[in-house]
């Protein structure tokens, strides 16, 4: 079994969201992920990576970055997205609905994952969110270990 995986640090911009949704697409193309279900993932991804942009940095913090991670392994695609912010909520589930004026993409990104986790960091504090998808590949084709 052959597999992938990468992270980048991001700064907290909006131009840094394409940055990773291209390299997630890229890596799955390689891969030969299904073009439907990797769109889907980079769809999710790009949710993750716009809520960690807006909200993703302590207050006061201007600048600040965060991590996202992608694991490609055998049939299974995971991504996390981890920021240094205030956090979710106490309680907080976005997959109770999306009537919310904000949380829509947490949401959408729970609609498109098999398995989605939103939880606190401990210590240093920050939001992570991580999702999962079983990937389809096209023809058969797997990843090749270099």
């Amino acid at each position: 079994m052959s597999s992938l995986w990468w992270s980048l640090r991001l700064r907290r911009e909006a131009a840094s969201v394409p940055l990773a949704r291209q390299l997630l697409l890229s890596s799955m193309a390689s891969a030969g992920v299904d073009p439907d279900v990797a769109y889907d993932m980079c769809l999710a991804l790009s949710e993750a990576c716009a809520n960690a942009v807006e909200h993703g940095s302590a207050a006061g913090d201007l600048g600040g970055a965060y991590r996202v991670s992608a694991y490609l392994e055998g049939n299974r695609c995971r991504i996390e997205v981890a920021d240094t912010g205030p956090g979710f909520p106490a309680g907080y589930d976005p997959r109770c609905g999306s009537e919310a004026e904000s949380g829509r993409g947490l949401y959408l990104i729970a609609s498109l994952a098999d398995h989605v986790r939103f939880r606190n960091r401990s210590g240093r504090g920050g939001a992570v969110v991580s999702f999962d998808k079983v990937l389809d590949r096209r023809d058969g084709h797997l990843m090749t270990a270099s």
